[in-house]
């Protein structure tokens, strides 16, 4: 078993996240290489995220709330509104540029969600970029004692997501009573890993509370008790056949591809996103 902490991080404007994924101990679970866990943040103006249009490659961006909305905006033209337990899935595959903004709702008065980063596959990566949007009714369930999983992405448990992924993974939400025990089964050849987003779980005799993640070997079942009424994210699936590299918000099996992609933010040559003037610039270092 691993664990990791997550740390704080500045993504500008004062909107902070818990990053949980890349760390050194572990850069990602199955496909997955990236996870940030936005807020609780009280929503008093609907102003107070606001991320600029930004550039990405080689990946697919996943956003998927507990409370709140998010309007996403992107290059290809898509404008959509983002609600609790309805799912965003952004292909970036050779370029695509977006912008995320909290927006006042008299439903919330918080906003809190997950967002991950799954990295494509060699023969994806350079695929046009899409984006697709899933209401919570599309999206399959499972239960067990004291537990509900909603599956997100993937396929798990004989259930198959909508959404539309480019390897074998699973991606799910589960809500979990206290004291209720988890024991899920994971295919031989897939990683899996749990990451608590509210409450407290006990993983294979250690206490990991929000922020944390355990990430399980690879082969055997994912078990868990839940020690409080808690919120897990449960994610994973085949590992990738080659690495990736990762600058910014760029990622790619080639290092001259995310300098290509480097110089082309640069010099103004990606998709604009419609009715956006505005940019967030490349980083210095």
């Amino acid at each position: 078993m691993r664990y990791l902490i997550a740390k704080k991080k500045d993504l500008g404007d004062g909107f902070f996240v818990r990053r949980v994924l890349p760390q050194i101990e572990a850069r990602q679970v199955g496909p997955f290489v990236f996870l940030d866990h936005m807020g609780p943040l009280p929503i008093k103006t609907g102003a107070e995220i606001v991320v600029r249009p930004h550039p990405h490659i080689g990946l697919a961006t996943v956003t998927y709330l507990y409370d709140g909305v998010i309007t996403h905006r992107d290059s290809i033209g898509k404008v959509e509104d983002i609600r609790p337990f309805e799912v965003n899935w952004m292909t970036a595959g050779s370029g695509i540029v977006h912008s995320e903004r909290s927006k006042l709702d008299p439903e919330f008065n918080i906003l809190e969600g997950i967002q991950t980063w799954v990295a494509l596959p060699r023969e994806f990566e350079e695929t046009s970029p899409e984006f697709f949007h899933h209401e919570r009714e599309e999206l399959p369930t499972v239960s067990g004692g004291g537990w509900e999983l909603r599956l997100i992405a993937g396929s798990f448990m004989g259930e198959v997501s909508p959404v539309k992924v480019y390897s074998p993974l699973f991606y799910a939400d589960i809500e979990v009573e206290a004291g209720a025990e988890v024991e899920l089964p994971v295919p031989t050849d897939q990683e899996a890993g749990i990451y608590v987003a509210r409450g407290k779980a006990d993983a294979e005799g250690k206490i990991i509370t929000v922020g944390d993640m355990a990430i399980y070997p690879k082969g055997g079942a994912v078990k868990f008790r839940a020690e409080e009424t808690s919120r897990i994210v449960l994610l994973g699936g085949t590992p990738l056949s080659t690495p990736r590299h990762m600058y910014w918000n760029f990622v790619s099996s080639s290092l001259e591809r995310i300098e290509q992609a480097k110089v082309d933010w640069k010099e103004d040559r990606f998709a604009h996103v419609p009715g956006e003037t505005e940019r967030i610039p490349l980083p210095e270092h």
